[in-house]
């Protein structure tokens, strides 16, 4: 049986923006992401992966979205609201198109902000309002979420089924189960060697590694801030 594999990516090629501290390691160059696609496409059994991308960069729209196109695969794309329209980030007329072309939104918040670190209020206002905005634009439901650097504890866990997502996507890495509502994506870097890509796209994972993941999840899911 295959394994299901999370692949996410942040900004591709040149950026159109000003970069946060420690972004610039997950700008990917463009042959990098599109070998990481060709790899992707070629698998057996490529629907076993879930592509995922954050930030809404202008690169998901320009680079990535063709590349996926053109090889017939599918991808989520999570949405900081508070970007929309701004330079160097993806506007609603790119969001139709993404969706358009059989694309999924979903939401990484308004602000680009580590939802363990919010009060109640600031958490419900980052996860209901970037879901009602991404709704007006798009005209569906928008029940997935992209967890903004990975951080997680209990209570956003609590707050995303609150708010009607259905799944949530974290940076835990390594494999997910089916029908699970919390699911581990691996983010790529630019400084990650062919053998770190082919581990990864692979799903395997050193037995320590694995341990250290699932003891930090369960950690997390059990921990409540703020």
């Amino acid at each position: 049986m295959t394994k299901p594999i999370g692949i996410n990516f942040h900004g591709i090629g040149t950026p159109k923006r000003s970069l946060e501290p420690g972004e610039a390691p997950y700008w990917l160059s463009v042959g990098k992401f599109e070998r990481v696609l060709d790899r992707i496409a070629a698998d057996p059994d490529p629907n076993r992966f879930t592509i995922t991308f954050d930030d809404s960069n202008l690169s998901d729209h320009d680079i990535a979205l063709p590349a996926l196109v053109t090889r017939g695969l599918r991808a989520r794309f999570f949405v900081l609201t508070g970007r929309i329209g701004q330079a160097g980030s993806l506007d609603a007329d790119h969001l139709r198109r993404l969706q358009n072309a059989d694309m999924t939104i979903g939401s990484h918040g308004i602000d680009h902000l580590a939802w363990p670190t919010l009060d109640d209020a600031a958490l419900i206002r980052e996860l209901s309002e970037s879901r009602a905005q991404l709704e007006m634009i798009c005209g569906c439901p928008v029940v997935e979420a992209g967890i903004p650097f990975g951080r997680y504890d209990t209570r956003v866990l609590r707050a995303l089924r609150d708010a009607g997502y259905t799944t949530a996507w974290s940076s835990d890495g390594g494999i997910w189960r089916k029908n699970a509502f919390i699911r581990p994506r691996t983010s790529l870097r630019e400084d990650m060697s062919d053998q770190d890509l082919k581990a990864i796209l692979s799903g395997h994972m050193p037995l320590a590694r694995r341990f250290r993941r699932a003891l930090g999840m369960t950690r997390r899911r059990w921990t409540t801030t703020g």
